[in-house]
């Protein structure tokens, strides 16, 4: 037999075998082309001009799965990267060094989506509707309106008394105790201020001077007394005129926010925790360069660093979610089972410090004196910062509320 019998058949030439059987293998059809160069396509993505191969002509069904799919990566990678995250310190961030990079949701997609929802739950599952600081001179709270240093110091003390309440309510949610610090120590000078004026006034023989119903929610910027736009306004030297005129309008709102919130707090709380996950975004590269700086001599890259920062913030950003669903359960369920939640919060809070320990031990492998020595230095290094941070969403709460 000659070589050109033994050939194989030529591609859509069905064999022997098959004309035996009278089938013929079907011919291939031509490849489908890009709409915008022409080039056939081999994917959904033109590799000669990157055009996707699907438009918004099509069902609106689809475009709606594309978009969760796209803004919460919301399919089987969700479940196989929560609980990893939650219960495996460092797991995550060694899988994705290791390239095991598409079974589960991206850092950043991850870090982002947990973070608008801990925060937006957080709005309904934290409430100050019962904690009043109403200090307007018409209400029985009123520092400015007591008549006797006693009396101040009584209505200081009840005032101080619901911040204290209200910060083991919301024990845990950043941004809000700096808050409530900034309360507690406006209410602190405001009864030195009238302490001072009621001795004044005793010493020289006079009335006590009567209080305007604004005076409990004066702010000052300097020793000259609270803050006036034509009396007393902010003026920084060194500072251009509008520049100047733009902290007192900011003062401005911020003094009408202030009253505002004395009646109802949850404007403030509402306010803070929008501002949040902003917050833990800017602070994120800052955090990932103390790591770098840590680690020098681990010789890893910047964005190795970025990975278990994101990774970190996520798993804190899922435990404070978890504390919030809690909280909320605690509230919805019989007085008698208090108790189980309660011991749920304590394990969540000794569970967010021990498990970035853990982490920080697994990704970088040191040994653990050096480790815990790393760790604790880092702990408050960042804690300085988050608390510069939260001041800062402080007062663009105060101003943009």
């Amino acid at each position: 037999m000659s070589e050109k019998d033994n050939a194989a058949p030529l591609a859509g030439q069905g064999s022997a075998g098959d004309a035996g059987n009278g089938t013929v293998a079907p011919a291939a059809g031509p490849r489908p082309t890009c709409q915008n160069c022409g080039v056939p396509l081999l994917g959904e993505h033109c590799y000669a001009c990157g055009q996707p191969t699907k438009g918004l002509v099509r069902h609106f069904s689809s475009i709606v799965g594309d978009f969760f799919d796209t803004v919460f990566n919301i399919d089987a990678r969700v479940f196989r990267t929560l609980w990893p995250l939650f219960a495996k310190p460092g797991f995550l961030s060694r899988e994705y060094f290791e390239g095991h990079r598409v079974r589960f949701v991206s850092p950043v997609r991850l870090f982002v989506f947990l973070s608008i929802v801990t925060f937006f739950v957080a709005q309904f599952a934290l409430d100050f509707g019962n904690t009043k600081f109403n200090m307007d001179g018409k209400d029985q709270s009123g520092i400015s309106a007591a008549k006797t240093v006693q009396e101040v110091r009584t209505r200081r003390d009840a005032a101080l008394l619901e911040l204290k309440k209200a910060r083991k309510e919301t024990e845990g949610t950043p941004g809000v105790g700096v808050g409530l610090d900034a309360a507690a120590s406006a209410i602190q000078s405001q009864a030195d201020r009238r302490i001072e004026q009621l001795e004044k006034a005793a010493k020289d023989g006079t009335p006590p001077p009567i209080a305007s119903k604004d005076d409990d929610n004066d702010i000052s910027f300097n020793d000259k007394g609270p803050w006036d736009p034509v009396k007393n306004p902010i003026d920084i030297p060194w500072a251009p005129d509008f520049v100047n005129r733009k902290f007192n309008e900011l003062a401005g709102h911020a003094k009408d926010n202030i009253a505002r919130m004395q009646h109802d707090p949850n404007l403030f709380k509402d306010a803070a925790l929008k501002t949040v996950p902003s917050t833990l975004f800017v602070l994120m590269p800052i955090f990932a360069l103390m790591l770098k700086i840590m680690y020098a001599f681990k010789r890893r890259l910047y964005m190795e660093h970025l990975i278990v920062a994101l990774h970190s913030h996520a798993f804190l950003c899922l435990s404070l979610l978890l504390m919030f669903l809690v909280m909320a359960a605690q509230d919805a369920v019989a007085p008698r089972a208090h108790g189980l939640f309660h011991l749920a919060e304590v394990a969540l809070w000794i569970w967010m410090p021990t498990y970035l320990l853990i982490m920080q031990k697994r990704v970088y492998g040191q040994g653990w004196t050096m480790t815990v020595l790393k760790y604790c230095i880092l702990g408050f290094c960042y804690f300085v910062l988050l608390s510069l941070g939260a001041a800062f969403t402080l007062l663009a709460s105060l101003v943009w509320m």
